[in-house]
């Protein structure tokens, strides 16, 4: 009878060899599409928190209130301060919202203040003067209200006036009469909000975004 025959060790070293290189290969792989499907999510998340805080943006600009013997929106080349409606209930009126950019744990961040509901001209009064205090140099109290949005390299603002964009320092406010105002407020025809996104984001780059007065009848942005 045939005696049967089996594997050399030569044969089971190769054929363990192959095994070993198969799954090193397999695990390269698996390797990839899970760093694929993490930088994927991490894109997902980028724009999502982008998209959010450019709702947060043109939500505040549309909830504009323009309030007798008040500064209802100013730039001063580092915060812009709005005063807006509060659609919280029951804690409806006035808001004081301000933004900014500061340096933040050693990362250039977009940053947005929001006092509480304002009742008297005095609350505003006092929440306006806390944003600008907030945007250079806060302490914890004003910190408390502040929320960061996401990383950014650089900003700028442009006011469109007497059919033209122009730097908001140096442009002069155009009256206008606001239904249930009981003075004129001097407001922008449109607000251009241009920032600089740092590179390694999911966007990076500069991006524009316009802004409509919706008191002149454009609608909302």
């Amino acid at each position: 009878m045939r005696r049967t025959r089996g594997f050399t060790l030569i044969e089971l070293l190769v054929a363990l060899a192959v095994m070993a290189l198969l799954a090193l290969l397999s695990w390269r792989g698996l390797d990839g599409m899970a760093r694929a499907q993490e930088q994927t999510r991490q894109r997902a998340d980028q724009l999502l928190v982008l998209q959010a805080a450019l709702g947060q943006w043109g939500a505040d600009l549309d909830a504009l209130m323009p309030l007798a013997q008040t500064t209802p929106l100013d730039w001063d080349g580092q915060v812009l301060r709005l005063t807006r409606r509060s659609r919280a209930v029951p804690d409806e009126g006035a808001l004081v919202v301000a933004w900014t950019r500061r340096d933040v744990q050693g990362v250039d961040q977009w940053l947005r203040w929001q006092s509480p509901p304002l009742r008297t001209r005095a609350e505003w009064q006092q929440a306006w003067e806390q944003a600008a205090v907030w945007a250079r140099s806060p302490g914890e109290a004003e910190r408390r209200n502040e929320v960061a949005l996401l990383p950014l390299q650089s900003w700028q603002l442009f006011y469109f006036r007497g059919g033209a964009w122009s730097n908001p320092l140096s442009s002069t406010g155009v009256s206008v009469n606001v239904p249930g105002s009981p003075a004129a407020t001097p407001l922008p025809d449109g607000v251009r909000l241009q920032i600089t996104l740092p590179p390694g984001q999911a966007l990076a780059g500069q991006l524009t975004r316009d802004w409509v007065n919706p008191l002149l009848g454009g609608g909302k942005s």
